[in-house]
């Protein structure tokens, strides 16, 4: 019979994908066929012509689980979904009838079964099935994952575990995720003084840039504009975003590691050092990449020596001030090409996780 486990989330950007994504590494050195299901998809993308949620996508991708994509994202929340739940449209019992045949068929396929949940404890409401209710209509045991902390982490995991027991699903285990290195252990021992084993703390990933930062890729996507330049280029990871307001000697004098440099169209000097930049080593390391807003042109020479340069560029709409508030305010997520952090994630999850621990805790 296939095992199942839920992993549920006090909240976005907790980690739970990264989650997902450990425990499908260490669950295929177990067994022969494990699956994996998202039953509600708030984040729609097409995948070799199938709606679903894009956290399902990225699984089936990197795991060749894409003849099951149809199973995968049961009820995905496109545009008008939820209004037309409302409205009548969509009959009440529809959403956990689709999310409940779709299991189904998943658990005649595999030996193990990863079912990850949408946001906190209460998405899913509005169409009448919340994780906690979908958690106990599987028969699942919950896996909450919450950021790194200790009160605010206390005072959601307790709002979270309130609408779980409600609903009668059980959390077997809280991780607590992105912590800081330095506080891990002080921080870990806090929790579990605080919960005293209802349920058990254990801790997940800490805080890494590497993670936590986005990919050329990723501001491309978040701009929705193709990347120019190399194209090889596309899943360099930045650390560090600096706006090029002073002069190009001090702007290139205080760069740092891998540097997203925001820089005007109309600052002809600082476009053409930058490309000139680019091609020695020692410059490369630190400079990542251009993004060039403004309404005013790139002069032909400038855009030449640019073009020819190679180095990765977004030429954006916005304003200076708009895309730099775009990008502090982005928040990173893993695709399917980012494979210096998927291999990261692998690797860290089997130092990490004591998978025998969560498989003896998973139901059949």
């Amino acid at each position: 019979m296939c095992k199942k486990i839920f992993i549920a989330a006090t909240g976005q950007h907790c980690g739970k994908t990264t989650i997902s994504l450990s425990l499908m590494h260490l669950a295929k050195k177990r067994y022969a066929r494990v699956g994996f299901i998202k039953p509600i998809g708030p984040k729609v993308c097409i995948l070799d012509g199938v709606e679903m949620d894009m956290d399902a996508a990225l699984i089936a991708s990197i795991y060749g689980l894409e003849e099951d994509r149809r199973l995968m994202s049961p009820v995905v929340l496109g545009r008008g979904f939820t209004k037309r739940f409302l409205a009548g449209d969509i009959t009440p019992h529809q959403p956990l009838d689709r999310v409940l045949k779709a299991c189904a068929e998943l658990e005649k396929k595999n030996d193990f079964l990863i079912i990850e949940g949408s946001g906190h404890g209460g998405v899913g409401s509005v169409i009448g099935i919340n994780n906690a209710q979908i958690a106990k209509a599987l028969g699942a045991p919950v896996i909450m994952v919450a950021s790194g902390g200790i009160g605010s982490v206390i005072d959601i995991v307790q709002l979270n575990l309130s609408l779980f027991r409600q609903e009668g699903a059980e959390v077997k285990l809280v991780l607590a995720n992105k912590l800081l290195p330095e506080k891990r252990a002080e921080t870990l021992g806090f929790l579990q003084k605080s919960f005293n084993g209802k349920p058990p703390v254990a801790g997940a990933f800490n805080y890494s840039p590497i993670l936590a930062n986005p990919t050329l890729a990723d501001v491309a996507n978040l701009f929705k504009l193709p990347l120019q330049g190399d194209q090889e280029a596309k899943s360099r990871i930045i650390h560090h975003i600096q706006l090029g307001a002073a002069s190009s000697q001090r702007v290139i004098d205080t760069m740092q590691d891998s540097t997203l440099l925001i820089t005007t169209s109309s600052r002809d000097e600082l476009i053409v050092t930058s490309s000139a930049l680019y091609n020695i080593p020692a410059y490369r390391r630190k400079l990542a990449g251009l993004v060039i807003p403004g309404s005013a042109p790139i002069s032909a020479i400038s855009q030449k020596i640019l073009d020819d340069s190679r180095i990765p560029y977004l030429r954006v709409t916005e304003s200076t001030a708009n895309a730099f508030i775009a990008l502090r305010e982005h928040v990173s997520k893993i695709t399917k090409d980012d494979h210096e952090k998927i291999n990261l994630i692998k690797y860290k999850a089997e130092e990490l996780f004591d998978f025998a621990a969560i498989d003896a805790m998973a139901a059949s």
